[in-house]
């Protein structure tokens, strides 16, 4: 409750300094604005789905498929060879149905491909995960680039850095918040399923030490399915917040 209620303080505060300063960090247009407000707001909730796999998928692979570090690493890191192959090609979609439409197309295939992670069979084998994994970045890069470029294109040169900052710091923000929330609902189902006061942590390094038995590895496996279900619930809020907020077309401003 300290903790809660000092960060409420700071938040006001904050709030409260920038519309007062001639030169604010975060300037409230940035807000007023309908198009960067939503893109802010999309983007926020794609740092906390993104929490799923960069936290939680590590350790899925190692204590319930049974992975070694370097193979683990490996079923994470190959949505870093679609995401962005996917983002340099999402130029030749937005083009042609616009920004909005094309981010929406790629957070929607994300959402269901984030929901389809829990439908995964126990233990199941590492390529199920990896080309989930690998879709997962595809569908991302159609979503981020197209909200990014987008945004850009409907300020000043004299805005954009402000413009782009803004988006980057809700990212941010997003995926701060995510970790915390879904480490909770990580521990809370480790605890419902094992009972007492298991934390994911000491699980784990049960399993490492091969002291903790098989039914272990199941509550893990419920917990990350949780954490990409929430995940998924993410990545439908993004969506949902550009169907209603976001304009059908970004009003972008003709190059002088």
């Amino acid at each position: 409750l300290g903790l809660f209620g000092t960060g409420l303080a700071l938040v006001t505060a904050v709030v409260l300094i920038e519309r007062r300063v001639a030169e604010p960090i975060i300037p409230g247009w940035v807000w007023r604005r309908r198009t960067i407000a939503a893109v802010n707001l999309a983007l926020g909730a794609l740092g906390l789905l993104m929490v799923a796999p960069t936290v939680f998928l590590p350790t899925y692979a190692q204590s319930v498929l049974g992975l070694g570090p370097v193979a683990a690493g490996f079923v994470l890191s190959v949505w870093t060879l679609s995401w962005p192959v996917s983002a340099a090609l999402s130029q030749h979609v937005y083009r042609r149905i616009g920004f909005r439409r094309t981010a929406m197309l790629g957070i929607a295939a994300a959402a269901l491909i984030l929901f389809a992670f829990p439908l995964l069979p126990y233990p199941g084998a590492a390529w199920q995960p990896t080309l989930l994994m690998l879709l997962l970045g595809a569908a991302l890069g159609l979503f981020q680039l197209p909200l990014i470029v987008g945004v850009q294109s409907t300020v000043g040169w004299a805005e954009r850095g402000t413009t782009t900052a803004s988006v980057l710091f809700c990212r941010q923000t997003g995926q701060t918040v995510g970790a915390a929330v879904f480490g909770a609902v990580a521990n809370g189902v480790l605890a419902s399923r094992l009972g007492g006061a298991s934390d994911l942590d000491s699980v784990t390094r049960a399993l490492d030490a091969g002291t903790a038995p098989e039914a272990t590895r199941a509550a893990i496996a419920d917990a990350v399915h949780a954490v990409y279900v929430g995940a998924g619930c993410a990545a439908a809020l993004a969506f949902g917040v550009l169907l209603v907020l976001a304009p059908r077309r970004f009003p972008v401003l003709k190059e002088q």
